[in-house]
């Protein structure tokens, strides 16, 4: 399989897209962004705000949705909805009629699914201009979970449990996560990005390499080379039911990174199956058997079949824990010298500080102890991250994370590293992503990423230094 004779095309495109979709991305208003943000009551009543010309309407509107005649109440406040410009608490009642509507007996499925999304936008404008806004952000969370987008729902129920709802909330709102995890069944994601890279394969700039006390120069094609590329990725996943708690799992990912002349394109194609148990309220376990296989310059070049243990747990309102333990075996097509055992072991911790703001912690630790004694090593990771909704419809984040790894002997060339001393690395990453949440395509938003990344090595032509970007599509809402 390969993409080659399409790069050219694929980089006039992604040279246009990138200029157009940044300058779009940054630039576009959200829909409503015109007209104030004020604080909503429980009720959805807004406060300060003077309403000369619509709060009969509005009045009439609110007693209707509170009588569940939510059809009716679409009918007088959809004329309202496409003033400009249009208040907020009108919005909101438009948003709260809709999602009342498409839960109306008889209703056909694909008016529902057009109610739902109709509520989606209107909460959604709402959060781009105030991403604090609790009970909006619980409501949209309501609408994704009645489209059975739980991953969606997930995330906003979780920011609504961080801003210390009410106990009655809190209570529906841990229902319905119960209930998502319940019903999980099909998962699906797909991606595709534009990344401009000025070290595709993490080479050495050094041309000089010392044997035996003799320098030697590195050939041209080992040293850096730039570019840009484009990826797609995509993955789906079934869970069939087996019993009251427990589900298999069966799924693939798909993932091809292309660049021009083809030497550093990369494919992966990676399955997993096993079973998962529900375990109390708020736990959740799977064991799944894996096989992978790589190939790289439109060639076949390793696979890897093994055992992965994962597991989660909700830690109160705020916290998630995740963990995840791999063992398996690796066999190269040529480079039969590094076939070998690999293990991992990952920790990891989301928090959500409050609504709008979530933060996540992950160490890890790994070993590959591959035929050749020059390549077995030991690492140890850690990484921490914040993302941050911020009025206007942006959203910020940034990472970093820290890599050390360990070597068995000196490294790859004689004199790599002091006498008696095994080879050592530390890599660094710096990561900052930026997206606007007003900006949206079914749902997807541009987001621009811009990582640094460094390793510094007391072994011969082991250092490099990377920067790279990436312009993708990622779904937040």
């Amino acid at each position: 399989m390969t993409l080659t004779p399409l790069y050219p095309l694929f980089r006039r495109i992604s040279t246009l897209l990138m200029v157009v979709l940044s300058c779009v991305m940054l630039a576009v208003p959200a829909w409503g962004q015109e007209t104030a943000s004020p604080e909503l009551s429980e009720s959805g009543n807004q406060e300060g705000v003077n309403l000369p010309e619509s709060e009969n309407t509005e009045e009439r509107a609110k007693a209707l949705i509170d009588r569940g005649r939510y059809v009716e109440a679409l009918a007088i406040l959809d004329p309202l909805v496409k003033e400009r410009p249009v208040h907020a608490n009108i919005l909101f009642l438009a948003g709260l009629a809709s999602i009342g509507a498409a839960g109306e007996p008889g209703m056909d499925e694909e008016t529902r699914e057009k109610l739902l999304d109709a509520a989606i936008r209107v909460f959604r404008a709402l959060l781009v201009e105030d991403p604090g806004l609790v009970r909006v952000r619980l409501e949209l969370g309501r609408a994704f979970f009645l489209k059975s987008e739980d991953g969606l729902a997930r995330r906003h129920f979780e920011a609504v449990l961080a801003g210390n709802p009410p106990a009655p909330v809190v209570a529906n709102v841990n229902r319905f996560l119960r209930q998502m995890r319940a019903r999980k069944r099909w998962t699906t994601r797909i991606g595709f990005a534009i990344a401009p890279d000025s070290n595709i394969s993490s080479q050495s700039e050094e041309r000089t390499i010392y044997i035996g006390g003799l320098p030697f120069q590195r050939d041209q094609e080992d040293l850096t080379d730039s570019g840009v590329g484009v990826s797609v990725w995509g993955g789906a996943e079934y869970q069939h039911p087996l019993g009251p708690r427990s589900r298999l799992r069966s799924g693939f990912d798909l993932s091809r990174h292309e660049y021009s002349g083809g030497k550093h394109d990369r494919m992966t194609v990676a399955a997993h199956a096993g079973p998962r148990w529900l375990i109390g309220n708020r736990s959740e376990a799977s064991l799944l058997a894996t096989v992978r296989w790589d190939e790289r310059a439109n060639d076949s070049y390793s696979d890897e079949y093994g055992i992965r243990m994962e597991g989660s747990r909700r830690f109160g309102r705020r916290t998630t824990g995740r963990m995840r333990t791999y063992l398996g075996e690796r066999r190269h097509d040529r480079s039969t010298a590094l076939d070998g055992p690999v293990m991992d072991v990952s920790v990891g911790m989301s928090h959500v500080l409050t609504p709008a703001l979530r933060a996540d912690l992950n160490i890890g630790w790994s070993k590959e102890r591959p035929d050749r004694e020059v390549n077995r090593n030991a690492s140890r990771r850690a990484s921490a991250g914040v993302r941050a909704a911020l009025p206007r419809g942006f959203t910020l984040g940034g990472s970093v994370s820290m890599r050390w790894t360990d070597y068995d002997t000196a490294g790859p060339f004689p004199q790599s590293a002091p006498a008696g001393e095994r080879r050592e690395d530390l890599t660094r990453s710096f990561r900052v992503d930026l997206n606007h949440r007003g900006f949206t395509w079914r749902g997807f938003s541009p987001r621009l990423s811009l990582v640094k990344e460094e390793r510094t090595s007391n072994a011969q032509v082991s250092d490099y230094e990377r920067t790279f970007g990436e312009l993708s599509f990622v779904r937040l809402f």
